[in-house]
């Protein structure tokens, strides 16, 4: 990430660590946090080479050192990742285990390499398993004088209070829509409000979104609950559907046209679901479809559960 390539929501962290680490004051752990979609990992990428580089510019990665040429080729002695790997059954994991962890913090009892910095980047943290979150704080007790762990999370809630107590934190949030709004016309997208109204405000998730095949899925969602509001759709069909088709992003698109059409109904807006459900019913469906978003995370097999979701909307009209 160049200078020039910086997400215009990301200046003011970049700046602030870049001042930190000219000023040889960065702390031994860090955590980025924030949504899914807002460039943590861009800038995490873009942040580590800048420290590895031999010779920086401007406080960015050369491009054209040792040091750089192996960061590009994924070969760089000092720079580690932590994330999924594959289960026995060659599936990637759910989550980060413990023996990652262990094997991170050999790694990094050990000299750097090339000299400088040792960075490990854990990405996503907050899949860490109980066992997994113990033994990183045990690093982050006892670091080493060169050694750099940057954490990224999207759901940062989910880790170990002990865990970020120990992480200098650097939030990302989203912009002001008229910011968010100008740099995805920038990107090429034309309809920059829709896209970003299916993805709540989040730029890098609108711009996946009107790039994919997400603004029709959620076209789909709002024309599924709309036919079960006026009972002229099978319950198990579309539960069906959705569970063989990214159930989650259903959910989440689900969630979010509630939401939109609940406080639509508050300001005195009208919908197509006016007819058919209360506010009351929004807000229970709202809490409702969130609470599975949650237990689907886990091993909860998603068509029944949608069956019984789903089902509420139909009676509640």
């Amino acid at each position: 990430m160049s200078a020039t390539a910086m997400l215009p929501w990301q200046t003011a962290q970049w700046n602030s660590l870049a001042q930190r680490a000219e000023r040889g004051s960065l702390p031994h752990a860090l955590l980025l946090a924030g949504a899914e979609g807002l460039g943590k990992r861009a800038f995490a990428e873009a942040f580590v080479r800048a420290r590895l580089c031999q010779h920086p510019h401007s406080g960015h990665a050369c491009g054209h050192c040792k040091a750089c040429a192996l960061l590009q080729a994924g070969t760089h002695p000092d720079r580690m990742l932590v994330t999924f790997e594959l289960n026995s059954e060659g599936k990637p994991r759910k989550e980060i285990v413990v023996e990652q962890i262990r094997l991170l913090s050999a790694r990094l009892s050990m000299a750097s390499q090339l000299g400088g910095w040792q960075i490990a980047v854990i990405d996503p943290a907050d899949a860490m398993n109980p066992a997994a979150a113990n033994a990183l704080l045990k690093t982050l007790e006892e670091p080493t004088a060169s050694s750099l762990i940057v954490l990224i999370a999207d759901q940062p809630w989910r880790l170990p209070a002990t865990i970020r107590s120990r992480c200098q934190r650097v939030d990302f949030a989203a912009p002001s829509r008229e910011e968010a709004e100008a740099w995805l016309r920038e990107q090429g997208v034309h309809d920059a409000k829709h896209a970003l109204d299916a993805a709540g405000g989040n730029p890098g998730r609108a711009l996946a979104f009107a790039r994919g095949d997400e603004l029709q899925r959620r076209e789909s969602v709002a024309k599924d609950l709309l036919t079960l509001a006026r009972g002229r759709a099978s319950t198990y069909q579309i539960a069906h559907a959705w569970s063989a088709d990214e159930p989650l992003a259903r959910l989440e698109h689900a969630a979010r046209l509630l939401h939109e059409v609940a406080r639509a109904r508050a300001e005195g807006a009208t919908s197509p679901f006016d007819s058919w459900w209360d506010i009351g019913t929004l807000q229970a469906g709202f809490e409702r479809v969130n609470r599975l978003r949650e237990l689907l995370r886990g091993p909860l097999r998603s068509e029944p559960a949608l069956i019984e979701c789903l089902a509420a909307f139909g009676q509640a009209s």
